[in-house]
């Protein structure tokens, strides 16, 4: 049962209640007959709201109102003021233009006795009402409804793409992970592979030509050592090429827990950085990941933030990394073992934390660079 079926079965009820006071305190004549049809008009009702087909669901609503109006019509006036209800029934199920629900609203006026009829006209507008109200209520709702499919159809395309991201975020990762490998294998097998094959094979020369040619011996083993120094060489610039600086280290690996913890908690995360990040070493990195991670989940547990902000700027004799949130901050507040722990991290590298809850809550890590 939908709201509009739900408060035409009101009005329903309403002008039942009123008819069969009519006929009780009226006449008393028509009451068997009175009550057999009032019961077969709200039946009729209820049937209406409970049935899903719209053919029987219209089929019912005509019925209705051909039977009020035979009755009206032979029977007692009484049963005009069931007219109302009736006719909006027809039109809850049969949407038509305005000027046509206007002139089957108010035609049954012509055919009312003028004694009744200022009743009827009060009954008809209160029925007009309650039909107006609740079928904007449902017009609403449906829309409501529709808004709320389609929603729930684009978070279902979403989550489909989103897994779907991830799949190939996770085959990107892996096929980088074999293309590196594979690189390494051929950066070894053309250029340390060989020289260490070179150079063993002139050992193994060198082993055999000892006791009759010494001198000889000396130089091929002298060769295969060059050789080795050259193949060590290779093995340390071909390490030191596949090794990325630290500053990319430590700003990828910083970004990728924000975007991480942004995507988490459903809570946005700008990340800017100033300055020259080559100055600073692992351990500044090290430091300033971990203060970052501490003052995040804070501003999580305590702040009821809505967006965090983290700046990394890199002075002349210092590195700021300051996380701030809009929340409620704290004028006053007691350190816990999160802050003591922060200010611990930074007095190793001669830093120090300064922590504002002034304008929501902030944490800056002062760290000193060469």
């Amino acid at each position: 049962m939908n709201g509009l079926d739900f408060w035409m079965l009101m009005s329903r009820l309403i002008v039942i209640f009123y008819t069969a006071f009519l006929f009780v305190s009226a006449d008393r004549l028509y009451m068997p007959y009175a009550v057999l049809f009032l019961l077969l008009y709200l039946c009729l009702g209820i049937a209406v709201c409970m049935i899903r087909p719209t053919a029987w669901r219209r089929g019912i609503t005509l019925m209705a109102l051909a039977l009020t109006a035979w009755l009206s019509a032979l029977g007692h006036p009484a049963f005009l003021f069931l007219l109302p209800p009736a006719i909006f029934a027809v039109l809850a199920e049969y949407p038509v233009h305005r000027y046509v629900f206007c002139l089957l609203v108010f035609l049954p006026f012509l055919f009312v006795p003028y004694g009744d009829l200022p009743t009827y006209i009060v009954m008809t507008l209160f029925c007009l009402a309650i039909f107006v109200l609740a079928a904007r209520s449902s017009d609403r709702l449906k829309k409501y409804e529709e808004q709320s499919d389609s929603m729930r159809s684009s978070i279902e395309k979403l989550t489909k793409q989103l897994h779907s991201s991830t799949e190939y975020i996770k085959q990107s990762e892996y096929t980088g992970k074999l293309e590196e490998r594979n690189r390494l294998s051929q950066a070894i097998h053309d250029k340390i592979g060989h020289s260490m094959t070179g150079a063993l094979i002139q050992m193994e020369a060198a082993k055999r030509m000892l006791g009759s040619h010494p001198d000889k011996a000396a130089e091929l083993l002298q060769n295969a050592i060059t050789i080795s120094k050259e193949g060590i060489e290779d093995i340390r610039i071909t390490l030191k090429n596949m090794k990325p600086p630290a500053e990319q280290m430590g700003i990828h690996r910083l970004r990728t827990f924000i975007d991480e913890f942004s995507a988490k908690n459903g809570m946005p995360v700008p990340f800017t950085h100033q300055g020259d990040l080559d100055r600073l070493t692992q351990m500044h990195w090290r430091v300033i990941q971990e203060n970052v991670t501490e003052a995040l989940t804070n501003a999580m547990k305590y702040a009821d933030a809505t967006q965090i902000f983290i700046d990394i700027h890199v002075l002349n004799k210092a590195v700021k990394a300051e996380v701030k949130d809009n929340g409620n901050g704290a004028v006053r507040f007691k350190k816990g073992l999160g802050m003591l722990g922060m200010e611990e991290r930074a007095a190793v590298l001669h830093g120090t934390v300064i922590f504002d809850g002034t304008a929501g809550f902030s944490v800056t890590t002062l760290l000193p660079v060469e």
